[in-house]
């Protein structure tokens, strides 16, 4: 398959023409074409997920619930006992049980092997692989027999440097060629996939957010309010512990935020393999909540929220907050320009590992309690008409349906038993 143009499906003022994919919307006699034969797509997408917690996995679970909304069947593999796991199967989807790490190692092999015959059984239409290590072994195990989705979520070789980034890099060019489709979460991402060499076809979906949840809470839900500890002013990092989410970053600079702001605490919600070393660095002033289910009573408790990452594709957390009407801080990594209201960038945008730049944006928010209520009003109605997350999932759908019916003829070998 030749590369085609990229689509973009959020652009500013639509709405995606598409609101999921079924046998009552389709285009009659629609059918998904492989060197299988021919699958209508009455038969099930399978999104192979890995990580099953974080942004990742809320991410398949809106989009899961979309689509079986839409009247889509949909079945998901992943990690079994994860945050992801218990979502989707609650969403009412059947979940295959994927053993597979985080990363790359001795277990590829067998994972990938796994995985195969996971497929064989479940029988999808279509594949939709989620993040660096559910395509690789997507891919490896498919090699483009059935149409395969790939999304990013960030690209794995900005997570390393050397020879493990650039062979992160070779792999993303040679497996484009079993890639119907790489959707990602920001122009700049695909940006990023493109200054490295990927030659693809492209569609950019936006990520999005439960905008009612955010902006007015659950009403289903009866919500224990996040402590105000302090008098002062209430900082929040929404993210899992970890070298791309940047918390080292937002506490060396904290000691110069607290020279501002005396009175001001961090709370840094999430868990993570960087926990312990993190929990080691901080003053008294900061707290950590470890894992939580819902992030958005912390949302609400915060006056402003911040995350430095380090890479991004397009992070969920600042689009959460902006939905619960609060102003951001965020590096200048990829999607964050893309996620800012216009107008924002100067005041809520800092280059990545950069303590000194961080801490001057978070004091100077933090001293002006009139500027935040204004830029988190502006960012809940930015938010609200451009991230909505029906939107994110009609235009998954609208991708999927247009791979209907499209025939990749090449790199073709037969699936091995």
């Amino acid at each position: 398959m030749e590369p085609t143009e990229s689509t973009s499906v959020s652009a500013p003022g639509g709405t995606p023409s598409g609101s999921g994919l079924s046998s009552s919307r389709r285009t009659p006699g629609a059918e998904v074409r492989t060197s299988r034969g021919h699958v209508s797509l009455d038969s099930t997408v399978l999104h192979v997920v890995q990580p099953g917690d974080g942004g990742v996995a809320r991410v398949v679970t809106d989009l899961v619930r979309a689509q079986l909304g839409a009247g889509l069947r949909v079945a998901v593999a992943c990690p079994p006992g994860t945050p992801l796991d218990a979502s989707v199967r609650a969403e009412g989807a059947p979940v295959h049980a994927w053993q597979a790490g985080r990363d790359p190692g001795p277990g590829l092999v067998r994972e990938t092997r796994d995985l195969a015959r996971l497929i064989r059984a479940a029988r999808p239409a279509l594949v939709h692989a989620h993040s660096a290590k559910a395509g690789l072994c997507a891919r490896l195990a498919l090699r483009g027999r059935v149409p395969t989705v790939y999304q990013p979520h960030a690209w794995s070789f900005e997570a390393a440097d050397g020879t493990v980034g650039a062979l992160a890099r070779r792999w993303e060019r040679w497996a484009a060629r079993w890639t119907a489709r790489i959707v990602c979460v920001s122009e700049a991402e695909r940006d990023t996939g493109e200054r490295a060499g990927v030659r693809a076809p492209w569609s950019i979906v936006h990520n999005g957010v439960d905008v009612a949840r955010f902006a007015s809470g659950d009403p289903g839900r009866t919500e224990v309010p996040a402590p105000r500890e302090t008098p002062g002013p209430t900082v929040v990092c929404v993210g899992r512990l970890c070298r791309q989410k940047g918390q080292d970053t937002l506490l060396a600079a904290w000691p110069s935020v607290l020279a501002e702001a005396p009175t001001a605490r961090l709370v840094l919600v999430g868990d993570g393999p960087d926990a312990a070393r993190l929990r080691a660095s901080a003053p008294p002033s900061v707290r950590f909540t470890g894992a939580v289910e819902d992030t958005a009573p912390w949302y609400r408790a915060a006056d402003l929220v911040v995350l430095p990452s380090r890479w991004e594709g397009m992070a969920l957390a600042p689009l959460e907050a902006m939905a619960s009407g609060r102003p951001v801080v965020v590096s200048d990594v990829d999607g964050a320009r893309e996620s800012l209201p216009p107008g924002h960038a100067p005041l809520c945008l800092v280059p990545p590992e950069d303590p000194a730049a961080l801490a001057a944006a978070v004091g100077r928010l933090l001293g002006r309690p009139g500027l935040r209520e204004s830029l988190g009003r502006e960012a809940q109605e930015h938010v609200l008409s451009r991230f909505d997350v029906r939107r994110t999932g009609a235009a998954v759908a609208d991708v999927y349906r247009e791979l209907a019916g499209v025939r990749c003829t090449e790199h073709r070998e037969p699936m091995s038993q």
